[in-house]
């Protein structure tokens, strides 16, 4: 399987890396399917709001609930992260290079969530790069039965593992097609090779 994680020691620090990824994957070309997470602040000093956006453009939408400034509870909105797995999975079948999941969390550790976007994408092919935390480490290693690859929380780390999964990917494609690459055209492709 052509799928890895990354950790990160600070709270936020995986989320922050994971959307420099996706913006300088955009920017070299490539269309990355999946979701990136923001933090946001709370203005009454009370845990952070997370919003996540789906990629490559999509809308951000805000997978926390506000609990109140001393609350200890999961904060998850599970029906608008489900509302987020609902448009990565439409935009997936658009087409995609990649696939980012910000994090494999509770909610896919117990079966829900983007579980069933990574199974997608890994089945179409596409390399996944998945957000993890040590808590959800061992169902995740479970999920992938151990053959994800971890590595570094740097972006020129998992942007050239990213990339170098991508080309493999679609040479694997061109091989199918009896080496034949698709043409260039002014239309959007699905699969767009950047140079």
């Amino acid at each position: 399987m052509n799928i890895a994680y990354t950790m990160a020691a600070g709270r936020g620090d995986a989320d922050l890396v994971l959307f420099d990824l996706a913006q300088r994957l955009r920017r070299a070309g490539y269309r990355p399917a999946g979701t990136v997470q923001i933090n946001s602040e709370r203005p009454d000093a009370g845990p952070c709001d997370m919003d996540v956006q789906v990629l490559p453009d999509g809308p951000v939408i805000r997978i926390s609930q506000h609990l109140g400034k001393h609350s200890r509870g999961c904060r998850l909105d599970p029906a608008a992260l489900e509302n987020a797995v609902g448009l990565v999975e439409a935009d997936l079948a658009k087409g995609a290079d990649c696939v980012i999941i910000n994090k494999f969390g509770k909610h896919e550790a117990e079966g829900h969530g983007f579980r069933t976007v990574i199974a997608e994408a890994l089945a179409q092919g596409l390399p996944v790069l998945v957000g993890v935390n040590t808590l959800n480490l061992p169902a995740f290693l479970e999920f992938t039965a151990g053959t994800a690859r971890r590595l570094q929380p740097q972006s020129g780390t998992l942007e050239d593992w990213l990339v170098s999964e991508i080309r493999r990917a679609a040479q694997g494609a061109s091989e199918n097609r009896g080496g034949v690459l698709p043409e260039a055209s002014d239309q959007p492709q699905p699969w767009p090779i950047p140079s």
